[in-house]
């Protein structure tokens, strides 16, 4: 994007985050460990409308910070389009997600962690919700970049 091109409205971000969130693959899954130390992991997700469903191990260390501190910060994007999440998470194993959830991310992926559930290590849901999200296409979008604040859009869309 160049410098002189207009900034998008509050609500053509808000469209072009949630055509992302349909459309993308991975997102990066940004968490820390009790001592600080950062941790950065791309994850297959699946958007339900409300919430990004991410699964790991629970015992690597994305799975254990995600479950101690129920919050991460997620991303898409190059410098040109960038989409951060803050969002409050809950953890779910595979006893207790639930299965519309648990069955969706599976219809996505063609692949069903619940049958994992036997392994020494097994893999747990996680439920992120965004309470803040920021939108910008280069320089001239850093201003009005926050369209989501305390879990609410901003702008009429």
């Amino acid at each position: 994007m160049e410098i002189g091109n207009s900034p998008r409205t509050a609500g053509q971000r808000k469209q072009d985050v949630l055509a992302r969130l349909k459309k993308e693959s991975d997102i990066w899954v940004a968490t820390a460990d009790a001592d600080g130390l950062p941790y950065l992991v791309p994850l297959w997700f699946r958007w339900d409308g409300e919430a990004i469903w991410l699964v790991t191990r629970i015992t690597n260390p994305t799975g254990r910070n995600l479950s101690r501190l129920g919050r991460a910060r997620l991303s898409f994007g190059d410098t040109d389009d960038v989409v951060i999440f803050d969002a409050a998470v809950q953890t779910f194993d595979a006893d207790e997600v639930p299965g519309t959830a648990a069955d969706a991310y599976a219809a996505r992926w063609g692949w069903d962690p619940r049958r994992d559930v036997g392994t020494a290590r097994p893999y747990a849901y996680f439920r992120a919700v965004p309470r803040s999200v920021q939108a910008w296409h280069g320089q001239h979008e850093l201003r009005g970049r926050n369209v989501m604040s305390e879990g609410r859009w901003a702008g009429a869309v």
